[in-house]
């Protein structure tokens, strides 16, 4: 287990999550110096507090410890499911047009 690729993750999921370090701190109930510790492999967190952090960013546990692995791509399309499905057929069809233009830019 690699810490600071471990950390890179985190950092990775709490900016996609939109949240500062002082904000995610807050989230977990520890100090925001504790969180850049890991966040750059300083430091590794109990097991009772990396459940508190995966579950504060909304990421598998899997994603952050191994990278992405089949159960990871698991999570990401039930929350994408999830997101769809409150939208309209119209405004799927839609959502679906963008990540078609969007994969398309990627190449």
């Amino acid at each position: 287990m690699d810490k600071v690729e471990i950390g890179a993750r985190l950092r990775e999921a709490r900016n996609i999550a939109k949240l500062t370090q002082e904000q995610l701190a807050e989230k977990v109930s520890i100090g925001t110096t504790y969180v850049s510790d890991i966040e750059r492999g300083a430091k590794f967190p109990s097991l009772s507090l990396f459940i508190r952090i995966v579950d504060a960013l909304g990421v598998s546990s899997d994603f952050i410890l191994r990278g992405e692995i089949e159960a990871g791509k698991n999570s990401v399309y039930d929350d994408i499911t999830r997101k769809l499905d409150g939208l309209t057929p119209k405004q799927r069809l839609g959502v679906s047009d963008l990540i078609d233009a969007y994969i398309k830019n990627l190449n």
